[in-house]
């Protein structure tokens, strides 16, 4: 699935339609997906299986589903659910307060 913010979308639409033929496109506001973009001759069938990656994706960022339960959902495999995660700008780990704690250990 391909992704575009806001800015590449007012720039270059047509690059977004492009793709729209291929599957689904998502927009992104920031860093949140925002909209989706889908080619009308596309069967829904079609696009309910093209969207599992995406709904997977924001269940995982948001935190409801950990990664394995995500990349089971999304129909793919946990590598390529990876490679998914990473095309979309989502940390596959995010730092908390304790993980700050145990990388000021490593450095002493």
């Amino acid at each position: 699935m391909y992704a575009t913010n806001v800015r590449r979308l007012k720039k270059n639409p047509s690059e977004a339609l492009r793709h729209a033929e291929q599957g689904p496109v998502l927009i992104l506001k920031g860093n949140d997906p925002n909209a989706l973009l889908f080619n009308l001759t596309t069967s829904l069938g079609d696009i309910r299986e093209q969207l599992k990656p995406t709904l997977a994706a924001s269940l995982f960022k948001d935190p409801v589903l950990s990664l394995g339960a995500a990349a089971q959902i999304s129909g793919l495999n946990l590598s390529e659910f990876i490679d998914h995660l990473t095309q979309l700008d989502i940390d596959l780990v995010v730092a908390d307060q304790q993980t700050c704690k145990e990388l000021d250990t490593l450095d002493s």
